[in-house]
């Protein structure tokens, strides 16, 4: 491989093939295509990355698929609280990424890093380096709170400009400081404890392999 590795990497508009092919040596073929949203990807996971320590982080553009199936809910009291058995949903995408070693990860984005900073770059940080946002972000998601139990949610009605017989209903966490989080720091503790812990781990270990990466 090292003759593809030091390859000269194409556009960014032309870059998917190559990306998906990337991705399919490093974490097979039909994991990618399950889990993984492979149209856009560099530009997917770089508005992703840049979204997860802000409010937001719109689900259309994540570089990985929704997760499967409905939160699965346990009445407590006059509240309801996440199920312990939610956790499953999540369980296979989280054995997805286990799967793949994280310094192997780490050396692929390492290759194709100059595709990571352009569209970086397009997102409105010319002068910004994309490695020092993801260091900063995989720092943010490490430090996810690690609620003991799965926690309690009220239902919450969005009010819009005009009244609706039928409105739109969410679920929060009933606990201010749990609701005041990030939108990745909420994903990491969405997923259940042993898979954030899971996460958590993978992480650090791709951290470890891009810290240097310019």
């Amino acid at each position: 491989e090292p003759a593809a590795s030091a390859a000269p990497l194409p556009a960014l508009a032309d870059a998917d093939a190559l990306v998906n092919d990337a991705l399919a040596t490093l974490a097979g073929r039909s994991g990618v295509m399950t889990f993984l949203a492979t149209d856009g990807f560099v530009r997917r996971a770089v508005v992703t990355v840049d979204n997860l320590p802000r409010t937001m982080a719109p689900s259309r553009l994540w570089p990985v698929q929704t997760t499967p199936g409905r939160l699965q809910l346990l009445a407590a009291g006059h509240a309801q609280r996440i199920a312990a058995d939610n956790a499953r949903r999540y369980a296979p995408f989280v054995a997805f990424v286990a799967s793949v070693e994280p310094s192997r990860a780490a050396a692929l984005y390492r290759r194709l890093h100059p595709l990571f900073q352009q569209a970086y770059a397009e997102l409105g940080y010319p002068k910004g380096h994309f490695n020092d946002r993801l260091v900063e972000v995989i720092d943010h998601l490490l430090a996810a709170p690690e609620p003991a139990q799965p926690p309690a949610l009220t239902l919450v009605e969005v009010k819009g400009e005009v009244p609706s017989t039928r409105p739109w209903l969410r679920y929060e966490f009933a606990d201010p400081a749990l609701e005041a989080l990030s939108s990745g720091q909420k994903i990491m503790v969405r997923v259940g404890l042993d898979n954030e812990r899971r996460l958590k781990g993978w992480l650090a270990g791709l951290r470890r392999g891009i810290a240097a990466q310019r």
